[in-house]
């Protein structure tokens, strides 16, 4: 299961996923857009079903997990991608951006993974991928609540990945840089100009540069390997 399966580096996971052999369920908020991921995935020969659910909602994702599950049987691999911003300075930030960034990015990835997580840990396979950010790693100005979420992955990750070790199950991050995507594309010329610069490969990403990642993380390849983050970013917070 991916969620934020709908467009930009979520839609490439489960398209990345897809192609290997997984069978996908696509989550979003918006059933059009995990929607039309599911049937691009089937229509090119795999095998995907889109499920919308507010993830943000504590009571929407245990229904929704207990459904899925009941569905399909236990999940195998959860990759934790939806996100969102609400991007302004910290003394003029309300308290309702700030907690919609949390629920969004962070919160959700706490109510999926104990929803599936322990199914996982009962099957005594399973692999959690959560995407979190350079900002959470280095900060970013005007982004206080998303560097927080973001960074909060990367402890809640670690903490998973010491207590599902011993089911076989693994817990990593993929922290993507600046990425060519929706979110990205309403920054102006001059900020995308700035920004290349500290990046040492002088460029964005693709959405597709992060989507291997995960899916090298989520394969058998990678059993030995947890409670790790991967920085997906062309050298700009190494």
């Amino acid at each position: 299961m991916v969620t934020g399966a709908g467009r930009g580096i979520g839609k490439a996971i489960a398209e990345n996923l897809a192609a290997k052999g997984v069978k996908l369920i696509c989550v979003s908020k918006n059933p059009a857009s995990c929607g039309g991921v599911a049937d691009a995935i089937t229509a090119a020969g795999g095998n995907a079903v889109a499920r919308a659910v507010d993830v943000s909602s504590s009571s929407e994702v245990e229904a929704a997990a207990a459904e899925l599950i009941k569905e399909f049987g236990p999940i195998d691999i959860l990759v934790n991608n939806a996100g969102i911003t609400r991007d302004g300075l910290l003394a003029r930030m309300s308290d309702e951006d700030w907690d919609a960034v949390i629920q969004t990015n962070l919160s959700s990835a706490f109510y999926w993974t104990k929803a599936i997580g322990w199914p996982m840990c009962r099957s005594r396979w399973g692999r959690i991928v959560n995407i979190s950010s350079v900002s959470g790693i280095m900060g970013n100005a005007g982004q206080a609540n998303y560097s927080a979420a973001k960074a909060g992955l990367i402890g809640f990750t670690k903490t998973v990945a010491k207590e599902f070790a011993r089911r076989n199950v693994t817990a990593n991050v993929v922290a993507p840089g600046f990425i060519q995507t929706d979110m990205t594309a309403d920054l102006s010329e001059e900020v995308q100009k700035g920004v290349t610069n500290f990046i040492p490969m002088r460029r964005f990403g693709q959405s597709d540069d992060i989507a291997h990642a995960p899916s090298f993380l989520c394969s058998e390849e990678a059993s030995y390997i947890t409670g790790q983050v991967f920085t997906v970013d062309g050298g700009m917070a190494m």
